[in-house]
């Protein structure tokens, strides 16, 4: 049975506002519903103040919605309008709780030095060995390029690999992989993951066509990253490369601070400006105590295809001086390569197409130094454990 935004809004009707106000819908609450796949997205806006205390109404919305016939499952989120959005004149104020009989005592503050945990709120997810970051503080470096290139290398090393398009604002995984199509589901509640060039893939372009745009709300993409995560049937994988969207927003500090990654790659290119952004990156991962595997510097040099001159068009080296300077690893330089860009947009990426050239040499070597940083990096996690000897 095929599922309408006709049929979701006529269901949420029964869902009563806050403080039993009439229904979610006719109050204006509701945003706009997204439907793929039998999965309906939207989310419920709610004073900020207020969230907490609604967290019954978001469970009550995605009860209602799931309980349509066709529905695989709903993701509803609440979200907040700062005063003054035009949200917030349909709620009215809830009533003062009555005054306790005597003070409450308390809680205990923690001890002033004590170190917040790290892994609060972290979980690994079944099937998947290791998790690895691709990220850029800004957009235009070849992130996405990179990414897909850096998996094929890893798979070509001899690891089962997939990988997570977490970019839902402008998806580039199917145009890359030349993968068409929606993803089925397992029993109507998992995903099963695309495939192409022997990689497992994810992507929010399954779902939606190219040039829809997605206007959602920070929550409403983390919802759609936790199901694309952890609601898919990843299967055993010796490592998921996520190709993270560019910038240090919302939704790239949720992910670092969620998802259990065994580390990120920083990409970049030589030149200044590129450079004070992949700082920014840096410093977001160190915030959040997540391995720094490396630094690529990408569109690093051009080679003329007539006469063999190189050219630094960008600049050069930029990225192995702030690597140094850092003390992050360096883990290699990528040209400015026609071929490059050709085989990405045909949906080639040239790991897989020209596997013997010369730049499918360079990612595969850029792919063995992350990969034994990984390595380095859960040996210094399990040194650092203090073992419990009994005598």
């Amino acid at each position: 049975m095929t599922v309408t935004k006709e049929s979701v809004i006529e269901r949420l009707k029964t869902v009563n506002g806050p403080d039993f106000t009439g229904n979610i819908v006719d109050l204006g609450m509701v945003s706009e519903i997204f439907i793929a796949d039998s999965k309906v997205f939207f989310s419920i806006t709610v004073p900020a103040a207020r969230a907490q205390e609604l967290e019954p109404l978001r469970a009550a919305a995605e009860r209602a919605v799931k309980a349509i016939p066709g529905v695989a499952s709903a993701v509803v989120a609440l979200t907040a309008e700062k005063k003054g959005g035009g949200m917030e004149a349909p709620v009215p104020p809830r009533p003062a709780p009555p005054r306790p009989a005597a003070p409450q005592p308390a809680p205990p503050r923690p001890a002033p030095h004590a170190p917040a945990s790290q892994s609060h709120g972290k979980r690994g997810v079944p099937g998947i060995d290791a998790i690895i970051a691709v990220a850029s503080g800004k957009g235009g470096v070849g992130k996405s390029t990179t990414a897909v290139n850096l998996a094929l290398g890893l798979a070509a090393n001899g690891l089962k690999v997939g990988v997570l398009d977490a970019d839902i604002y402008g998806p580039s995984m199917p145009r890359l992989l030349n993968i068409h199509g929606r993803p089925q589901t397992v029993d109507g509640k998992v995903l099963k993951p695309m495939q192409n060039y022997g990689l497992k893939v994810m992507s929010m372009g399954f779902l939606v066509d190219e040039e829809t745009p997605m206007i959602w709300r920070g929550p409403m993409v983390m919802s759609a990253l936790t199901q694309m995560l952890r609601e898919v049937e990843w299967g055993p994988l010796d490592v998921l490369v996520v190709d993270m969207p560019p910038g240090t927003g919302d939704a790239q500090l949720t992910m670092a601070q969620q998802v259990p990654l065994a580390g990120a790659v920083i990409v970049s290119t030589p030149q200044d400006l590129a450079l004070i952004d992949a700082r920014k990156g840096l410093n977001m991962f160190k915030k959040v105590d997540v391995p720094l595997l490396g630094i690529v510097e990408n569109m690093s040099y051009f080679l003329a295809p007539d006469t063999g001159k190189r050219y630094d068009i960008f600049g050069h080296g930029g990225a192995r001086r702030e690597a140094e300077r850092l003390g992050v690893t360096f883990l290699g330089e990528v040209p400015l390569e026609m071929g490059i860009r050709e085989s990405s947009d045909a949906g080639a990426p040239v790991v897989a197409s020209k596997p013997e050239g010369a730049e499918a040499k360079i990612y595969r070597d850029i792919a063995s130094k992350v990969w034994d940083r990984v390595q380095e990096e859960r040996s210094a996690a399990e040194a650092a454990v203090p073992s419990i000897v009994f005598e």
